[in-house]
């Protein structure tokens, strides 16, 4: 008896991976065990980058502050020390807003905690 293979779904599982890949460059779009590689590691890149993401945001903030907080005579930590203290709960991606769209409102929260 000959062996039954389902080549329609492997054909199909095969096509979904394909449509992902569309737009890569050279083999990576249209050879199967080539584009299955690169989906894979794209996968990975994409977990990866998800964590890095926040990372590089935090630090942009932290550089906003930091350049904002100077022109108001204090550091990034004195700053924030003095925000602790005062029991003033505003979390960083707000602060690096407001010192970049709207000086007057950070320049109160700094005069408020000094």
């Amino acid at each position: 008896m000959p062996r039954s293979v389902n080549h329609v779904a492997s054909r199909a599982r095969r096509k979904k991976i394909l449509k992902l890949t569309r737009g890569y460059f050279g083999a990576r779009k249209n050879v199967w065990t080539v584009a299955k590689n690169t989906w894979e590691k794209g996968l990975t890149y994409a977990y990866r980058d998800r964590k890095t993401k926040k990372r590089n945001f935090r630090a942009l903030w932290i550089q906003r502050i930091n350049a904002a907080a100077r022109l108001e005579g204090l550091s990034y930590s004195q700053l924030m020390g003095e925000l602790h203290k005062a029991g003033i709960e505003i979390n960083r991606k707000v602060l690096a807003d407001l010192a970049v769209n709207n000086p007057d409102a950070f320049k109160a929260i700094v005069n408020k905690v000094k």
